[in-house]
């Protein structure tokens, strides 16, 4: 005959002290494999009414939009008026899709977003083509790892911002 080995409390309080222990360990294990699987965020669509400059966008219901991750030359500033040329281009007059990051409007009560048009990342496309600086508020914002490897990229490619010296 086969000798088992039972483990014993002596007194209730273990008992429930090792019930709760594993209830937590299933539900951090739980919490984390379901935070990792999440499906891709929420895009909507909005039609651009116009192009205001190289980071902000006005949409047809008036509503503005500011660029996330990104920050480009503000009017009368050196390369202003490419960086809002390029964005005339990629988004003016034409449907994009809006990604929302982890705040929903700046201080000015602009919506902050990630701009998307026929496959195209047009925050990181801005970047790239040197219209832009990556600009980062949260370094857990979603982004923003990328965002400043493509500034590196267009640094060392010499586009726009980027041939002219600082």
């Amino acid at each position: 005959m086969k000798s088992r080995t039972r483990l014993k409390f002596k007194n209730g309080k273990l008992a429930v002290l090792a019930v709760f222990l594993l209830g937590l360990a299933i539900g951090l294990g739980a919490g984390y494999i379901y935070g990792h699987t999440r499906a891709a965020p929420y895009m909507e669509q909005a039609f651009v009414a116009r192009v205001i400059d190289g980071d902000t966008i006005e949409l047809a219901d008036g509503q503005r939009v500011r660029y996330l991750g990104i920050d480009t030359p503000e009017s009368g500033d050196l390369y202003a008026d490419e960086a809002t040329a390029e964005n005339k281009e990629l988004v003016e007059r034409k449907m994009v899709e809006l990604q929302r990051g982890k705040r929903d409007k700046d201080e000015y009560g602009r919506l902050l977003r990630y701009v998307y048009i026929d496959g195209i990342f047009v925050n990181a496309e801005l970047v790239v083509q040197g219209c832009a600086k990556a600009y980062i508020f949260d370094a857990d914002e979603r982004y923003s790892q990328i965002l400043v490897q493509l500034e590196q990229y267009a640094k060392m490619a010499k586009r726009g911002l980027w041939t002219v010296k600082e």
